[in-house]
């Protein structure tokens, strides 16, 4: 293990194996918190590389509490963080409308990590109860059409690197892998990425597994549809474009999207806008990125017709009924 940690420290790249080594050390303890942070480190210094990212992902789907949820027919709604623009809880809120609109949601997410508040943090807040019980997320996902799993539930070693990534407080490779690594391992996934050259792993590695995806960044820096400037889109069928007009939807000020400074003023926003009393800024924001996941599980389905089902689970109140029935059973 000082071998491949003195390479990585020497900023050599490792190679798949390497990198799958290192990853089932720091998940079974072998690897001090120091020794976490220095790895942290030299990949805030470069980019992950393809071969490496492919080790740490081997390793992490190798280690995962599996659970098998519909077959895998479900879709994630899932960003890697890590942009900086502290937005409200787009990707969380996105996934309940998804699931409003008829298409069944298996939620990957953890912790902000360097943002206010992560999806982990509003639905914590919000009264869910973590588990990795499959029967349990079997039923929300039979009655709400929507389960979470909070990521290191699932992934010893996210848990292991939790409490150095909070200590950072910076974006770390681990960003990347999380919309990698669900463990439910749905055959549907819209991810939002923090870079164009993330978007191109992601898109290489999705499109490899034969997943209907659509990855998304905002050329301003936003790891989603943000509206507020153009969107590169990377699917099965190549590159693409997307701006406001292509959603039918006016354009966005960054500012309109500040998601509080606190958990508690994240979750108030996220309510706002479940209960369609949000700004018009933040409901497009979200129904142009439910719209594109709606997209991905719905064959066929146009973006103008997506972005309809989006709105309209808003409108019917089907997304904020998701969201309650969800808590509502964390009691029983």
């Amino acid at each position: 293990m000082d071998e491949i940690l003195n390479k990585l420290l020497e900023t050599r790249q490792l190679d798949r194996e390497e990198a799958g080594l290192l990853m089932h050390a720091i998940a079974g303890g072998g690897v001090n918190e120091a020794r976490i942070a220095a790895v942290l480190a030299a990949y805030v210094m470069r980019p992950v590389g393809l071969e490496e990212l492919l080790g740490f992902r081997d390793a992490l789907l190798e280690l995962a509490v599996k659970v098998d949820l519909r077959n895998g027919q479900t879709v994630d709604v899932c960003g890697t963080g890590g942009d900086r623009k502290n937005t409200f809880n787009i990707s969380t809120l996105s996934a309940f409308v998804v699931a409003g609109a008829g298409v069944p949601v298996a939620k990957h997410g953890n912790y902000g990590m360097s943002s206010t508040s992560g999806s982990s943090n509003v639905m914590e807040h919000a009264g869910y109860r973590f588990s990795s019980e499959p029967g349990k997320l079997e039923r929300e996902l039979d009655k709400a059409n929507i389960c979470f799993m909070h990521a290191p539930l699932f992934h010893p070693a996210l848990k292991a690197v939790g409490g150095v990534r909070r200590q950072l407080g910076v974006k770390t490779f681990f960003n990347i892998l999380g919309p990698l690594v669900n463990p439910a391992g749905p055959a549907y996934q819209l991810s939002g990425v923090f870079s164009v050259e993330a978007g191109r792993i992601f898109s290489y590695l999705l499109q490899r597994e034969g997943k209907s995806f659509a990855v998304v960044y905002s050329l301003d820096g936003h790891d989603e549809v943000s509206l507020t400037a153009p969107v590169k889109r990377f699917s099965p069928q190549g590159e693409d474009l997307l701006t406001h007009e292509d959603f039918g939807l006016p354009p966005n000020d960054p500012s309109s999207l500040h998601g509080g400074h606190s958990v508690a003023e994240a979750a108030k926003v996220f309510m706002q806008v479940l209960e369609n009393k949000g700004t018009l800024p933040q409901r497009h924001a979200v129904v142009a990125n439910a719209a594109l996941a709606i997209q991905c599980f719905k064959k066929g389905c146009s973006l103008s017709e997506a972005v309809a089902l989006a709105g309209e689970s808003i409108d019917s109140g089907r997304a904020l009924k998701a969201f309650r029935t969800l808590i509502g059973m964390q009691n029983g």
